[in-house]
């Protein structure tokens, strides 16, 4: 019989995350997930519940305390992590929050949750990692290599220090046998889409809005046997936005 393999997600509770989760579900995995949410109990996947972390990201020492609670739930194993957690914050009527208006408590909250929460867990989580030979994914950004006009600094540098971070751990991961990636989607249909993004959307070479379910696919394919020889690489999923 073989393992039941085990995923641990942040940010797991709506789009991408919540797509990721039945993407592996339907594979067979035991998804543990985490969100600043507690456990929704309308989610459909089964044992749900107990496979939850409720934790708030922004918070360095209740980061710290969780891996506890993460370890105490997987056997010794774990096969993939996804770093997918993000916030954005917004000014005033949803106004993109620039370098000249961003406080430097917001600065801290968005690196907590979107930056230094993947290098915590990795580390944390590191004998799992190393005993199931498996996989990290962090989740960047488009606006991590440009000036988006919807994503805030913040938001942005973070991201592209999350694609120098994926750079830094596949060094240093990839001789206890540990593969590091990063997956960049642009313009997803999610619930966090800007007013506006249609007139991005109309100057994308493919024309339309990725889905929550290619993404997902993308992360499968980095945290499976098909991508067995790929580590410290950042994939663009934009339909061509970044050309």
């Amino acid at each position: 019989m073989t393992e039941q393999k085990t995923l641990v997600l942040t940010g797991a509770s709506r789009g991408i995350g919540h797509a990721t989760v039945k993407r592996f579900g339907g594979e067979g995995w035991r998804v543990l997930t985490c969100s600043r949410q507690p456990f929704d109990p309308r989610c459909p996947w089964p044992g749900g519940e107990e496979n939850h972390i409720q934790i708030d990201l922004a918070d360095p020492n209740k980061t710290i305390a969780a891996i506890e609670t993460i370890k105490a739930k997987l056997n010794g194993k774990l096969h993939a992590l996804v770093n997918n957690a993000g916030i954005s914050p917004k000014g005033t009527g949803g106004a993109r929050l620039n370098t000249l208006e961003t406080d430097l408590r917001t600065w801290g909250q968005v690196f907590h949750v979107n930056f230094f929460a993947s290098v915590i867990l990795a580390r944390g989580l590191q004998a799992e990692l190393v005993a199931a030979q498996g996989s990290v994914v962090n989740v960047t950004s488009i606006a991590g290599s440009r000036v988006h006009p919807f994503a805030g600094a913040a938001y942005s540098t973070s991201k592209a220090a999350l694609a120098a971070l994926t750079r830094e751990m596949a060094h240093d991961f990839g001789p206890l046998g540990v593969r590091v990636n990063a997956i960049a989607p642009g313009e997803v249909e999610t619930a966090i889409l800007s007013p506006g993004t249609d007139k991005i959307v109309e100057q994308l070479p493919m024309r339309r809005l990725g889905q929550t379910k290619e993404v997902a696919d993308a992360i499968w394919f980095l945290c499976s046997d098909q991508s067995s020889y790929i580590s410290g690489t950042e994939i663009q999923i934009n339909g061509g936005q970044h050309v």
